[in-house]
């Protein structure tokens, strides 16, 4: 089992490598309507209407908003991920909404 580990993290220091699978993959959130005709199944309508649709948190979203089949889905689905856009940052000096307090009834 060690041997196999450490033949592992050889091939991930060689400089300039990345595991074939990596290499290969479709971000979702960034991916040209090019790149994404390049999966089986993506033509130029739903190209665009996956870029339309961004930003995915997900890949499994493609198939929840019904932008594609899910029959297609497995069958991109080792070929794409998608990375959640990063959150905003808090603006210097805002604070935070606070919390509503559930108010009383008038009193009768």
């Amino acid at each position: 089992m060690a041997g196999v580990a450490s033949g592992h993290a050889q091939t991930a220091a060689r400089p300039g490598s990345t595991p074939p699978a990596a290499a290969n993959l479709i971000e979702l959130n960034s991916a040209s309507r090019d790149d994404l005709m390049t999966l089986d199944g993506i033509g130029e309508v739903r190209a665009d209407a996956i870029i339309r649709a961004r930003p995915f948190r997900v890949k499994g979203e493609l198939v929840e908003r019904r932008l594609i089949p899910e029959s297609l889905y497995d069958r991109i689905n080792d070929k794409v991920y998608a990375r959640p856009p990063p959150a905003p940052a808090p603006t210097p000096g805002m604070r935070p909404n606070p919390v509503p307090q559930p108010s009383t009834p008038p009193r009768r």
